[in-house]
């Protein structure tokens, strides 16, 4: 039998951290601009009003999330290194333009499989990366939204258990559906995106039974078909 501390016994237990809602947001095509195959940080341009919402976002105290699909890192398109340096570039202007610090930054770097489909298990329409950084960053999958301008992006938001944002900019020329892909709200602004996420705070405030796949507000539309 091990020998009792009096001091750690006068200590209180430690509290852990409730989980903390997060927006998980597409690089390319919702957050900036999108230029295929893209590692010149001189070529990032953010999407209208994208900044000025994560500037809003991140004042709720929600976690910011940027998952991003890289195939270019597979393809040899541009290395590990390059990329690395278009990641600080975009980080860098967030925080000194905006004042946004994103809490995370997960990348997959393979490309898809057979058919179009993932070949990994962090490539979206996988959930992977979405999970990863839940358990990294301790986030609450369950109050939380993927947002994206295609609809793999709404599928992995959904694998994951968490809602589905669809930023329709033009990206999604497919339109493969299924209930996965169904997206909670379509969005064609920035502001848009902020104020549907704030309701959605505001509302799960004293209530457990929120969830992030719940009514979008007036100036969001629904998708359906």
């Amino acid at each position: 039998m091990g020998v009792l501390d009096p001091l750690a016994m006068l200590m209180p237990p430690p509290v852990e951290r409730p989980l903390r809602p997060a927006l998980f947001i597409d690089k390319d095509g919702t957050l900036i601009e999108n230029v295929p195959y893209n590692a010149d940080p001189a070529l990032l341009r953010f999407m209208p009003g994208a900044g000025e919402a994560l500037t809003r976002l991140q004042r709720t105290g929600i976690a910011l999330v940027i998952v991003t699909n890289q195939s270019g890192l597979a393809r040899g398109y541009f290395t590990r290194a390059q990329f690395a340096r278009l990641q600080q570039a975009l980080l860098q202007r967030l925080q000194q333009e905006f004042g946004v610090a994103i809490d995370g930054f997960e990348v997959c770097p393979h490309a898809a499989g057979a058919e179009g489909r993932p070949g990994c298990l962090c490539r979206k329409p996988a959930p992977g990366m979405l999970i990863r950084a839940a358990h990294r960053h301790g986030l609450d999958l369950s109050r939380s939204w993927m947002v994206g301008d295609i609809l793999d992006d709404v599928e992995a938001g959904h694998r994951a258990g968490a809602g589905g944002l669809l930023f329709d900019s033009g990206g999604e020329t497919t339109w493969r559906r299924s209930p996965l892909r169904e997206p909670d709200a379509v969005f064609t602004d920035w502001a848009a995106v902020a104020d549907h996420i704030e309701q959605a705070l505001q509302t799960a405030t004293g209530d457990a039974r929120w969830n992030p796949h719940g009514t979008a507000p007036s100036n969001a539309s629904t998708l359906n078909a």
